[in-house]
């Protein structure tokens, strides 16, 4: 076995904010996002394994297994990718192919990205386990979806007193839409 490689990708402003506080990224109000789709898609024939957390993977349990006029092909993905759910109070994860992750993150990622078979090991939204994966130094890929948004509230990619340096930019592609994909390598 080769081990996977744990890539981030996230959907980001351009100053860096992940999260959704206020509305600034719907993915309903894309215009003419063919390119886009295209590269997600990509993305995932090349992720063996998804990793959330409790609070993303229930707001994708709620939402994607209940599309039927998906044309994006995201539906299908994660409903047969294997996910790992990062949880102490989750039990039953009620959607197949999700496993409960036990004991200490950096362990049980460690793990995971030891025993893959050379695919992406994906983590996306999530933002507390993210920054658990960066202060760990576990991440080998931020594929960074940048929109054409500056907005002051909102807690960012990076965790309070934590610089990342030696990045090396592998791609950057700019969409119709005004999205622009930066892709960056740690290793």
């Amino acid at each position: 076995m080769s081990g996977s490689k744990l890539v981030v990708a996230q959907n980001i402003t351009a100053n860096g904010v992940i999260e959704f506080v206020e509305p600034w990224f719907d993915p309903g109000e894309q215009d003419d996002t063919d390119d886009l789709v295209a590269v997600m898609q990509d993305h995932m024939r090349r992720e063996e394994a998804l990793l959330l957390g409790r609070q993303t993977f229930e707001d994708f349990r709620g939402y994607w297994p209940h599309q039927t006029a998906d044309s994006t092909g995201i539906t299908e993905h994660l409903n047969r990718v294997p996910k790992y759910v990062v949880s102490s109070t989750l039990t039953d994860p009620a959607w197949e192919h999700s496993t409960v992750l036990s004991g200490p993150l950096t362990e049980q990622v460690a793990a995971l990205k030891a025993g893959g078979s050379g695919g992406d090991l994906g983590v996306t939204g999530s933002i507390s386990v993210v920054h658990e994966l960066i202060r760990a130094d576990l991440v080998d890929e931020y594929r960074l979806f940048v929109f054409p948004v500056i907005t002051s509230r909102g807690r960012t990619l990076v965790p309070d007193g934590v610089t990342l340096r030696n990045l090396t930019l592998a791609e950057a592609v700019p969409f119709r839409s005004g999205v622009v994909l930066q892709v960056y390598t740690t290793r």
